[in-house]
């Protein structure tokens, strides 16, 4: 599982002019399936992001998780962080997983992560997206888990 992770002041996401997710301080995360993923990479995903201490202490050193200072988190699906540009100029997408199981995956990821911490919103799998963000630092963090 593919996840692209940034620590942002605010971020939301808006459907058809609607906005469906919106946070504060916290992390938009944007999340790709592959086709050997299951629920063990969604939980180990969604760990991964909880646990990872990128938000600055006291000293200002990198010492604190998400959940440490309180931050929400967004979650996104974006099946595009699955492509392979290394031949001519289209990407192709065949790395990511097959749309119902992108699907099944993102919901455990958002399960998963709502289970484990108190503040989450989510897009919407599929819909064409705007994703609004000001990132903080910038602190942009490319995950994957196998």
């Amino acid at each position: 599982m593919i996840g692209l992770l940034q620590r942002v002041r605010r971020a939301h996401v808006e459907v058809a002019g609607e906005v469906v997710g919106r946070i504060g301080h916290g992390l938009l995360l944007l999340v790709c399936a592959e086709p050997a993923d299951g629920e063990a990479q969604a939980a180990k995903l969604v760990d991964k992001v909880l646990k990872l201490r990128i938000f600055g202490d006291d000293a200002g050193k990198m010492n604190r998780s998400v959940q440490d200072v309180g931050g929400a988190l967004l979650v996104v699906s974006q099946f595009t962080l699955a492509a392979d540009t290394r031949g001519g100029n289209r990407p192709s997408f065949s790395a990511a997983a097959p749309p119902a199981q992108g699907q099944a995956l993102f919901d455990a990821v958002l399960r998963l992560a709502r289970e484990r911490h108190p503040a989450v919103e989510a897009g919407r799998f599929g819909a064409d997206m705007q994703v609004h963000l000001v990132n903080d630092g910038p602190v942009t963090i490319p995950l994957r888990v196998q």
